[in-house]
C-alpha cells in the first residue's frame, strides 16, 4: 500500500461514534485521507507523514488502542480516560500532554468541558469530554492552508487552540448583552428577586470561566517559548496571537465580572433606598396620626373641671388645632421631600 499516492475513493469507514476522525496528512500539508485505527501504525512508518485523530468521550479501550499506536505515556492516558483533569501541560519524552477546559452557552447556562490533547512529533490527539464544540472546522481552516499545514502537527495543535480561545469570547460578550438586557430590571422601581440570581449566576459562572482560561495562558506561554523540537520557530508567531486572545478574554472576563460586582451592588442599593422612602412615608403618616391621637386621648380623660370642656367653641377650636398640627406636620415633611 502506498500512502504518499493520491488518495483514491475509499469505502467508508464502520461507525465509530467516539472516533470522530482520523485522518493522515504528507509532509507538504496535503491531505492523503481517513484511515482507520489500526492502519496508523503502517501511516507512521512511511516517512514525511502525520496522523490528526479526533476522539469524543472514548472509552478505556479506545484509548489503549491509540496508546499501542502511537506510544502514549501511562500516566497521560489514565488523566485522559478518567477526565475532571485541572488544565496544565506535562511533557513526557518527546511528546507533550494537554488539558484544556472549554465551555458552552447553553440556553443562558454556561457548561464546561475538556480536552485532552495528545502532541507528538507525527501525531496530534484530541479527546473530548463534556461541553466542547468538534473541532471540524479548526481542521478545515488548517486543511485550507497547507502550507502552514507543513509544519505538521504543530500546526494542527495551533488551529485547536485558536478554536477554543476563539470561541469564549463570544460567551463573554453574550454575558455583556444579557447585562445590558437586565439593566431594565436594575433599575425597575418593582424589586424582581430572579434579577439578583440571575446576575448572581452570571457572576458564578464567569469565576469559574476564569479559573479555566487564566492558566491557560501559562501553557500558550510555555509554547511560545519552550520545546524547540515540537513548535518550530516560523509557528511561535502564532502562538503569541493566540496567547493575546487568550489575554484579551481573561481581561474581558475580569471587567465583565467587575459589571456583574457593580450591578448587584446598585440593585441592593436600589431596594435599600426603595424601603428607605417607604419607611420614611410611613414614619410621616405616623407623625400625623400622632398629633390628633395626643389630642384626643388628652381630652379623653376622665376630668370634670377641665376649663374648655363647659365652652361652647371648645369643640370647634379643638377640631381647628387638629388640623392645623397636622397641616404644619404634612408641609413641614413635604419640604423635606418626604413625601
Amino acid at each position: 500500500m502506498n500512502l504518499l499516492a493520491p488518495p483514491a475513493p475509499s469505502p467508508p469507514m464502520p461507525p465509530q461514534p467516539m472516533v470522530v476522525n482520523c485522518i493522515a496528512y504528507r509532509k507538504d500539508g496535503s491531505r492523503i485521507g481517513d484511515v482507520t485505527l489500526d492502519a496508523i501504525s503502517d501511516v507512521l512508518a512511511q516517512p514525511d507523514t502525520f496522523v490528526w485523530v479526533g476522539l469524543h468521550e472514548p472509552d478505556e479501550y479506545l484509548l489503549l488502542k491509540l496508546q499501542e499506536e502511537f506510544g502514549l505515556h501511562d500516566l497521560a492516558i489514565e488523566d485522559a480516560h478518567s477526565a475532571h483533569q485541572r488544565t496544565k501541560i506535562e511533557t513526557y519524552g518527546d511528546s507533550l500532554f494537554l488539558v484544556v477546559q472549554t465551555a458552552q452557552l447553553i440556553d443562558s447556562h454556561l457548561a464546561f468541558g475538556e480536552t485532552h490533547i495528545f502532541f507528538g512529533p507525527r501525531y496530534l490527539v484530541t479527546v473530548r469530554h463534556g461541553a466542547s464544540l468538534s473541532y471540524a472546522p479548526a481542521r478545515r481552516t488548517c486543511e485550507h492552508t497547507p502550507k502552514l499545514l507543513a509544519n505538521g502537527p504543530s500546526y494542527a495543535l495551533y488551529g485547536v487552540l485558536d478554536f477554543i480561545v476563539d470561541n469564549l469570547l463570544p460567551i463573554v460578550r453574550d454575558f455583556r448583552e444579557e447585562l445590558q438586557q437586565l439593566e431594565q430590571d436594575i433599575f425597575a422601581e418593582t424589586f424582581k428577586r430572579s434579577t439578583v440570581h440571575r446576575l448572581y449566576d452570571m457572576q458564578r459562572d464567569l469565576m469559574t470561566l476564569r479559573l479555566a482560561v487564566a492558566p491557560l495562558q501559562d501553557i500558550i506561554s510555555q509554547l511560545v517559548r519552550l520545546h524547540p523540537s515540537l513548535i518550530p520557530d516560523e509557528l511561535r508567531a502564532y502562538f503569541r496571537d493566540v496567547h493575546d486572545h487568550v489575554f484579551r478574554v481573561n481581561e474581558s472576563i475580569g471587567a465583565m465580572r467587575e459589571m456583574l460586582a457593580a450591578a448587584i451592588t446598585v440593585n441592593l442599593s436600589l431596594v435599600s433606598f426603595g424601603q428607605n422612602e417607604v419607611m420614611k412615608k410611613l414614619a410621616g403618616w405616623a407623625a400625623m396620626l400622632a398629633a390628633p391621637t395626643l389630642l384626643t386621648s388628652w381630652y379623653g380623660m376622665n376630668f370634670q373641671h377641665m376649663p374648655e370642656l363647659g365652652k361652647p367653641w371648645a369643640y370647634p377650636a379643638m377640631i381647628t388645632v387638629m388640623i392645623l398640627v397636622v397641616g404644619g406636620i404634612y408641609l413641614g415633611l413635604k419640604r423635606a421631600k418626604w413625601f
